[in-house]
């Protein structure tokens, strides 16, 4: 029995050399699914801030008072998200220029101290999370 016969009917090792081959898209997708679902839970908290920051500043009478309200709410709220730092999160509030009867908040969080960003480099968003909720004055 010649070498080559013997080595092509040896099946030891097939396992760890299969395990070679594909464990390493394996590992990529779980670590793209964990830095996805975490992007994601972070734009989420940001999406809830903005709400509950425009739900307060519905009280303010000038834009000038709703941004007060906007950032007063902020700093003095406990804000329990996971991965979300509030001392990175920006606050604007505008009056709409289309429509008077309404104002926007917008909340920008700046995502860069996420664990995501120093995983490897697979294709992200911006590390600016934007999010907006807009109110109607007035009611109906």
């Amino acid at each position: 029995m010649s070498l080559l016969t013997r080595m092509r009917r040896n099946v030891e090792g097939t396992a760890a050399l299969e395990f070679a081959l594909v464990a390493p898209l394996f590992f990529m997708t779980i670590f793209t699914m964990i830095g996805y679902g975490i992007y994601l839970s972070a734009s989420y908290s940001v999406q809830q801030i903005a709400a509950d920051t425009a739900r307060t500043a519905v009280a303010g009478l000038s834009s000038v008072e709703r941004k007060s309200l906007s950032n007063t709410y902020i700093q003095s709220s406990k804000l329990d998200y996971a991965f979300i730092n509030k001392s990175k999160l920006n606050v604007d509030v505008k009056d709409d220029a289309s429509n008077l009867n309404q104002f926007t908040v917008t909340v920008a969080y700046d995502s860069s101290d996420l664990p995501i960003w120093n995983l490897f480099a697979f294709a992200l968003p911006d590390k600016v999370i934007r999010r907006y909720a807009t109110i109607r004055l007035g009611g109906i």
